[in-house]
């Protein structure tokens, strides 16, 4: 039975309303429903009449187009389908539609091979596989990439009527990178696949550049009564022709790029090229090098990184480092991992000793934005050496940079109702050589204005004021000192007197004990932590060979002073 494409459009907006069971439909709202559908994909506007509707519905219940569909009325007003999970997309193909496809197929396969028909390649095979599996009731023996899950698939339909019909939509839109979504009108020239993702190529404004937006970002959109206006400049072919993936900067030129691969990469990269302007530059038993005329962009790098050891960028100098960096920045992810064994090991040697050294704490990333902004203040405040007290008071936006995930496990682990009481950063430049001899770190800074009565304080030039807490304060703290460089014997890493750390020592007990003793150095690599307890007895070593040395030094309590007393530096781990 032929059918025309107003009956399957009517046919289709039925099936789509029947599934739809959070409504109850009537006939009148049967009626309606075909009548937009028809003026959105067809511009009829004369509507759909009763005695039509009906009919299709009895042609859907029949089995003159392989429907069967179990429709059925309730109350004798509300129509839906019986079956919850019915649709009429979801029946066999019958022996005279796998017949007629069976021809088709056979027709485009004579085409396979030529250049204007390449994209019809993998249609054969689909609907090859697809008849097969159907005429023989057996599982397909062809597995094409899906993502049945992937954001976005359900805006395809209406983008696709949009561009075929030249209509403007107003999108609501949220890139990856942006805060909050947008709405804006766009007009769309061309949607576009790209490894398994939905893309929207077109144009805010006639005149305004290409943009490209992702389906799976999309939030919403309708049509806009704004007036469609024709591009005859834009080309899909041209557009993406200096390109990987999607991404076109159209005041960016394609540059030259050289890559080596390994010999055991070689073969895929020959097999599979990575764009049409590949090129082999030179072959042998060590690997391969190819050229590439591409735009630098977000794929391109992606594609790359996917290789792995088996591949190395050489040229342009940009995109090398760019690579080198991000998988300097992969490693990092790596050995920036604290592990619960190592956790567990560094906080039992703190209990027995006072002090321990975690490593790999902070990624060099993570390093560089602390220590820009660090340098940054120095600079902009004249300073030349010494360091920077109230550390969080004076660069605020430290905070979230220094608390990180690795951070935040560690003070959890030691306290989990510790609060920050100081921050301090200590800075040596490459001609400044001092240190400081052995001492218990015993005296904390409080706000001044309260009533220090009963407390042993005084001021210093900086106008801080510190007091002598009671032992039982001085126990419960404990001190991170986050290392921005390397610290060694050669550069004045600390040195400790393990399990010292259990009561205030005097003056005379400090000379005993140091002069009989042998205490241990804790080197930290840049990017490590040193944890210990302030009555723990320490000095920084003696530097032989004076290095840029940064280091921010984190104290924390969870006790509150008594009589009213506060900490100048009190503030709550987020």
């Amino acid at each position: 039975m032929p059918v025309n494409r107003n009956a399957l459009i009517r046919y289709k907006t039925l099936d789509k309303c029947l599934q739809n069971r959070f409504k109850q439909w009537t006939l009148e709202d049967l009626i309606d429903a075909c009548s937009d559908a028809l003026y959105e994909y067809e511009g009829i506007d004369k509507g759909v009449s009763k005695r039509t509707v009906q009919a299709d519905i009895q042609v859907m219940r029949s089995d003159k187009l392989g429907y069967n569909a179990p429709i059925i009325v309730i109350d004798k007003r509300y129509y839906t389908y019986e079956d919850a999970d019915y649709s009429i997309t979801n029946i066999p193909l019958s022996t005279q539609d796998l017949g007629m496809l069976s021809e088709a197929v056979e027709f485009m396969k004579q085409f396979q091979g030529f250049s204007h028909f390449r994209g019809l390649d993998g249609m054969v095979q689909k609907l090859e596989d697809h008849i097969y599996s159907q005429k023989t009731s057996t599982r397909s023996v062809i597995d094409f990439e899906k993502n049945e899950n992937l954001k976005g698939l359900e805006h395809l339909d209406t983008l696709y009527q949009s561009i075929i019909q030249r209509k403007v939509i107003e999108i609501t839109y949220q890139s990856f990178k942006a805060r909050q979504a947008n709405s804006f009108r766009f007009r769309p020239y061309l949607l576009k696949e790209f490894r398994n993702r939905w893309f929207l190529i077109g144009r805010r404004k006639k005149r305004s550049p290409v943009v490209t937006l992702a389906l799976d970002r999309i939030h919403s959109m309708k049509h806009s009564n704004d007036v469609y206006l024709e591009d005859e400049v834009f080309d899909s072919d041209w557009h993406f022709s200096d390109v990987i993936g999607v991404s076109v900067s159209e005041n960016v030129e394609a540059e030259d790029i050289q890559l080596f691969f390994t010999h055991q990469h070689a073969p895929y990269v020959m097999t599979k090229p990575l764009h049409h302007s590949q090129r082999t530059i030179h072959k042998d038993a060590h690997g391969l090098i190819i050229g590439l005329t591409v735009q630098h962009n977000f794929e391109l790098e992606k594609e790359i990184l996917g290789f792995g050891e088996g591949v190395n960028v050489l040229s342009p100098a940009s995109l090398r480092r760019r690579i080198k960096t991000r998988v300097e920045g992969a490693v990092d992810n790596y050995n920036t991992e604290l592990s619960v064994k190592g956790l567990n090991r560094a906080m039992m040697t703190l209990t027995q000793r006072g002090s321990s050294v975690l490593n790999h704490i902070y990624s060099r990333r993570e390093l560089r934005k602390i220590g820009t902004q660090v340098d940054q203040y120095v600079t902009k405040s004249s300073k030349k050496s010494a360091g920077i007290r109230q550390l969080l008071k004076e660069i605020p936006t430290l905070e979230n940079l220094l608390f990180n995930k690795n951070l935040k496990r560690i003070i959890s682990k030691i306290d989990p109702n510790a609060f920050l009481v100081k921050a301090t950063l200590f800075e040596k430049s490459k001609d400044v050589n001092w240190f400081v001899s052995w001492h218990q770190d015993i005296m904390i800074n409080v706000d001044k204005k309260r009533n220090l009565r009963g407390y042993r304080a005084w001021t210093e030039s900086d106008g801080v004021t510190k007091v002598l807490p009671p032992l039982d304060i001085s126990k419960s703290m404990f001190s991170i000192r986050v290392h921005l460089n390397d610290t060694d014997a050669k550069n004045g890493a600390l040195e400790v007197v393990p399990g010292s750390h259990k009561k205030q020592l005097s003056p005379e007990e400090i000379t005993l004990i140091t002069e009989n003793c042998s205490p241990s150095l804790c080197e930290v690599g840049a990017g490590g932590v040193h944890v210990f307890r302030p009555l723990t007895l320490h000095r920084s070593g003696r530097i032989t060979k004076q290095k840029k040395r940064r280091v921010i030094q984190l104290e924390f309590s969870s006790v509150e002073l008594a009589k009213g007393v506060d900490w100048l530096e009190k503030k709550d781990i987020k």
